[in-house]
């Protein structure tokens, strides 16, 4: 809760990447409340008052995850309202002539993401959204030690400078600093 909210100011794909943790993090708990008190909220140095908020922010996403039908994969709409928003956001700059930069990292980013899409078995996931899966996917290989190829790092590095943009573009969207049009 706390490390989702400081996130979520400062860099939105931060943000949707550590919410996705969160989800698995509990899935990986069985989503036993228990289990994420001594395993997850246990570790925090806060106060009680705190740490009750953090436990009640658990329980609320918890819910989310049965009642949208995701315990075993997917994401809460919490989340999916993330990709659209950004989705949204990305249509917005390669329409904007103002955002040469913006559009030529995407165009340099587009191969990956169409050899991504190809691998994902017909998944038909928004181009952002199979950015995002990538990235955490290879967060999660680098998480169990598993060793990743020249051409993937490549892949992830540039997959990961172009979030970045959209990222920095959100922020500037959010406080009213972006201006895509005259």
């Amino acid at each position: 809760m706390i490390v989702a909210r400081q996130k979520r100011k400062e860099n939105i794909a931060e943000y949707l990447l550590y919410m996705w943790q969160v989800e698995d993090l509990i899935r990986a708990n069985k989503f036993d409340m228990d289990s994420i008190r001594r395993t997850v909220i246990a570790h925090y140095d806060q106060s009680d008052e705190v740490k009750k908020e953090i436990e009640q922010w658990y329980e609320e996403l918890i819910e989310m995850m049965r009642s949208e039908g995701v315990m075993e994969n997917g994401h809460i709409q919490l989340n999916k309202n993330v990709i659209i928003a950004l989705t949204d956001l990305h249509l917005r700059l390669l329409k904007s002539p103002k955002e040469m930069v913006y559009n030529g990292a995407y165009y340099k980013t587009l191969p990956y993401i169409v050899q991504l899409r190809a691998k994902s078995g017909g998944q038909d996931l928004p181009e952002i959204e199979t950015c995002f899966a990538a990235v955490y996917g290879y967060l999660l290989l680098k998480m169990q030690g598993k060793e990743v190829g020249a051409e993937t790092m490549e892949a992830i590095k540039q997959i990961s400078s172009f979030l970045a943009l959209l990222a920095e573009k959100y922020r500037e969207d959010m406080n009213g600093e972006l201006k895509l049009e005259d």
